[in-house]
């Protein structure tokens, strides 16, 4: 069959435009980046007009690429509300090598601040802080050397993200090579006041440590072949029980060498979750922290929300589109990730919920002329709040 070319994009396509005036005083900051390398004052596209049309592909349906959005550029209604003339395929390339994508990590942190709790009550107080790390994988070029993953015909980055899980939004925003360390990520942006959530390809003992030197907390998942040395035996409360909870030990954790990392008693709390493994066997999982003043059945509930980073992923990648890479260079590959971050943040803040799949077709419905403005609203009104709640 033959290729069949993308229709071009209309000003009839581009609709909730007035939702991009907010973001002027947020993207004003970055006028002035890359500007010091433009010596000759030539420059006819800057940062926070190549930041509001990646934006323009997020919202909006139509445009799904480079060609589309220059293609966007050329709208009466587009330079107006971004400030911007037209933009060449060129000058779009460049601004990937140009604009520093760390001039948007600022804007992710005071945009993660202004979100809303999504999970309240006095569990949700316990664990003031908590914090999902992980890391994802997004599909690279062959040609992308620099995305070193399997081989060169599998090529990927990787991205690192902190989750604020109370809130229900990235606050820490990382990218390398797949290959990249997930445990040097975590222990380069580590912050004081958090209570950690990881899995256990985090499980290392000096990580451990850092966590608790830098003045945080951590709730992590051993492997299975972890050796420590009880010092205590606590009981298991019947809520605990309740909540898989089969034993709560205060140990030494390591042996001889790989211990000695360590400069304090850590507690492992065993817990069941119902499943059954590759095996056949029930499922068990050796959670360690530094908490010791928090509740059995706590640790086992800051565990099982981790999840909510594997869903964030997925929406990430799945529902936002952030599969295709507009481009090949790793500034430029951040400066996207960056982007769609925020993109996501400023769903929750316009609806005050999580961005859903439901929501995010309604908001691109709208931006694409399909819905009305008093039918985006209606949806909004009729979200209900069972994002809000307090865990059981």
């Amino acid at each position: 069959m033959a290729h069949q070319r993308r229709p071009e994009v209309r000003a009839a396509d581009i609709r909730g435009l007035k939702y991009f005036k907010i973001l002027g005083p947020l993207l004003d900051r970055l006028r002035d980046e890359g500007t010091q390398r433009d010596r000759a004052g030539n420059r006819q596209l800057f940062f926070d007009q190549y930041a509001g049309l990646l934006l323009l592909y997020f919202f909006n349906p139509i445009v799904t690429s480079l060609r589309g959005i220059q293609q966007a550029s050329q709208l009466a209604n587009v330079q107006q509300r971004l400030g911007c003339g037209r933009v060449s395929l060129g000058s779009l390339s460049e601004a990937r090598g140009v604009f520093d994508a760390a001039a948007l990590r600022p804007l992710i942190a005071e945009l993660a601040q202004q979100a809303l709790p999504v999970v309240v009550g006095k569990e949700a107080e316990a664990l003031r802080g908590l914090t999902a790390v992980d890391g994802s994988l997004l599909p690279a070029l062959p040609k992308m050397a620099w995305a070193l993953w399997v081989d060169d015909q599998h090529r990927a980055a990787k991205m690192h993200v902190h989750f604020d899980v109370l809130r229900g939004v990235p606050v820490e925003v990382t990218l390398t090579e797949g290959n990249g360390s997930e445990t040097a990520q975590l222990r380069a942006t580590l912050r004081p006041g958090c209570l950690y959530v990881i899995d256990r390809g985090y499980a290392d003992y000096r990580l451990f440590q850092d966590i608790i030197d830098v003045g945080s907390g951590f709730i992590g998942r051993l492997k299975s072949n972890a050796v420590w040395t009880v010092i205590e035996e606590r009981p298991v409360s019947a809520a605990a029980q309740a909540a898989g909870v089969r034993s709560d030990r205060i140990v030494q954790l390591g042996g001889p060498h790989s211990g000695a990392v360590l400069q304090q008693p850590l507690r492992i709390v065993e817990v069941a979750t119902g499943k059954t493994d590759a095996r056949g066997q029930p499922e068990i999982l050796l959670l360690v922290t530094n908490r010791l003043d928090l509740d059995a059945e706590l640790i086992a509930l800051g565990y099982r929300y981790r999840w909510a980073i594997e869903l964030f992923f997925r929406w990430f990648k799945c529902i936002l589109g952030c599969k295709r890479l507009l481009s090949t260079c790793p500034n430029g590959v951040t400066i996207q990730v960056y982007l769609g971050i925020i993109a996501g943040l400023l769903v929750s803040l316009w609806t005050g919920k999580k961005p859903t799949k439901r929501t995010w077709e309604m908001l691109q419905f709208y931006f694409c002329g399909l819905a009305t403005a008093e039918e985006l609203l209606d949806h909004i009104r009729k979200l209900d709040d069972h994002s809000v709640h307090q865990p059981a």
